[in-house]
């Protein structure tokens, strides 16, 4: 069994009690909840005549159902407006802060809570959203959670769970230029596999992880789930405390400095016991693309749609499944396979850092002709600070649409939605049947930089080969 890592000391500071069946019950430091996943977990509470147990540990906010061309209310979409309205009055009702559109901090959730200094080191975080595992880029443990425990964290602020093994993700050397976390998340997904991190927290670690940004780490973390992992996490460092200091709700003056001395104490020890360890060179892993309907589908982009006799046998039924439904040929090389849409946002790559290094691709370059380009950043605030960089312009002269922020066509629980058997570049986390709006429709997953250069080459292109272009 693991000890001494950064889960065994969140996991014992918020152990409440073992329970009879085995679980232990742990206490929920922060819990997050959007306008989806709580209406039924109010009304059990409602129900069962219960009220929200520490109403101040809860935060709200409306990602999902929002639509990014207007945002005026009510909704075109009459349930998303009742959606909206449902979490509007059970917030109200239980005095919990919501963060609500044009209130300055409204976003997707994940992206709000790091925003706003909420998400700390050493924190427990759930919320009813499978990517709630973003949160571990700051040392916190975060869990998605389905309904029942949204209403079980509401009425008594903890969660019935397992303790996890725990395995280091080391990646040594450092990501080349045109390669970025999110390649490397997909790398880690396509060779560990999507079941490979079941029953485990993935601690990510090494030279390679301890020079990304927050929001790098942000976009690591959040994808650990695709890889089976209950979450994943990064030890708190200097880079996680400058990104904090100063926030609304970080610490400050005296118990700044308390809180960075306790936070520092909770990163794993020098000889911490894991229970498994996988070691990647971060040099070797080029720019990476899903294609097939898994994120463990993936390949760098000088390689090929792989042949059915290249592939474990066990994997070669999910790839056959793969070559149908997304119409690709074995051994059909991955760069340049043609595009419809071209999506730029999610939870996983809708930051300020995400927009700039597609705008840095889009600067002085044209959409091709015929397809759809748009951009939706992460949050309100993310979308202010690119408009005062005047990234937003640099998007609209290349072509793309700029957006209200939201979840988008992550999800497509909204009007932006893929159409008939149309195919996504697309920055977001799951590339599965159906995933982005349309039944038929077809996902690859891909770096915001890549999905920018995607959409000026109306293909799948490495963007290593597109020089920078000066400032118009």
């Amino acid at each position: 069994m693991s000890s001494g890592t950064l889960y065994d000391k969140v996991w014992d500071l918020h152990r409440v009690t073992e329970l009879p069946g085995g679980s232990t019950q742990l206490f929920v430091g922060l819990h997050l909840i959007h306008e989806v996943t709580s209406p039924q977990a109010f009304a059990a509470l409602k129900d069962k005549g219960l009220t929200v147990r520490c109403p101040e540990r809860t935060v709200a906010t409306v990602d999902h159902i929002v639509p990014t061309i207007s945002q005026q209310r009510p909704f075109e979409d009459p349930l998303a407006e009742e959606m909206l309205s449902t979490l509007e009055r059970n917030c109200a009702q239980h005095g919990i802060v919501l963060n609500g559109l044009g209130s300055g901090r409204q976003g997707i959730v994940h992206v709000i809570a790091p925003e706003l200094g909420l998400t700390q080191p050493g924190m427990t975080v759930a919320c009813g959203d499978s990517h709630t595992s973003t949160h571990g880029a700051f040392g916190a443990i975060a869990f998605g959670i389905g309904t029942s425990q949204v209403r079980d964290v509401l009425a008594s602020q903890s969660l019935a769970m397992n303790k996890l093994k725990v395995r280091r993700i080391q990646v040594n050397g450092q990501l080349t230029d045109g390669v970025s976390a999110k390649d490397l998340v997909l790398h880690v997904i396509r060779t560990l596999g999507v079941k490979g991190g079941v029953g485990y927290a993935y601690e990510f670690a090494g030279p390679a992880i301890e020079v990304l940004s927050m929001e790098e780490r942000m976009t690591l973390c959040n994808m650990a789930i695709e890889g089976g992992a209950r979450c994943g996490y990064v030890n708190p460092d200097h880079v996680t405390f400058d990104y904090l200091n100063g926030r609304v709700h970080a610490p400050s003056g005296e118990d700044w400095d308390r809180a960075v001395a306790w936070w520092s104490s909770l990163a794993s020890d020098a000889d911490a016991v894991v229970d498994d360890e996988v070691v990647f060179n971060a040099s070797a892993i080029a720019p990476t693309v899903t294609w097939g309907i898994t994120p463990g589908q993936g390949l760098g982009i000088d390689e090929s749609i792989p042949m059915p006799e290249s592939l474990e046998v066990g994997e070669r039924p999910m790839a056959e499944e793969a070559y149908r439904y997304m119409d690709l040929q074995p051994g059909t090389p991955i760069a340049g396979v043609p595009v419809d849409v071209c999506f730029i946002g999610s939870c996983t790559n809708g930051r300020l850092s995400d927009l700039r290094a597609a705008a840095a691709v889009a600067r002085g370059r044209q959409v091709a002709d015929g397809i759809r380009a748009f951009v939706v950043p992460g949050s309100e605030q993310v979308a202010k600070a690119a408009e005062a960089e005047g990234l937003d312009q640099v998007f609209r002269a290349a072509g793309f649409e700029w957006r209200e922020p939201g979840c988008s066509m992550c999800l497509a629980m909204n009007p932006d939605r893929l159409e008939g058997r149309q195919i996504s570049a697309s920055s977001s986390n799951r590339n599965f049947k159906g995933r982005q709006g349309s039944a038929s429709g077809r996902t690859l997953l891909m770096s915001p930089a890549m999905v920018a250069a995607a959409a000026v080459h109306g293909r799948v292109t490495d963007v290593r080969s597109l020089t920078p272009q000066p400032d118009l």
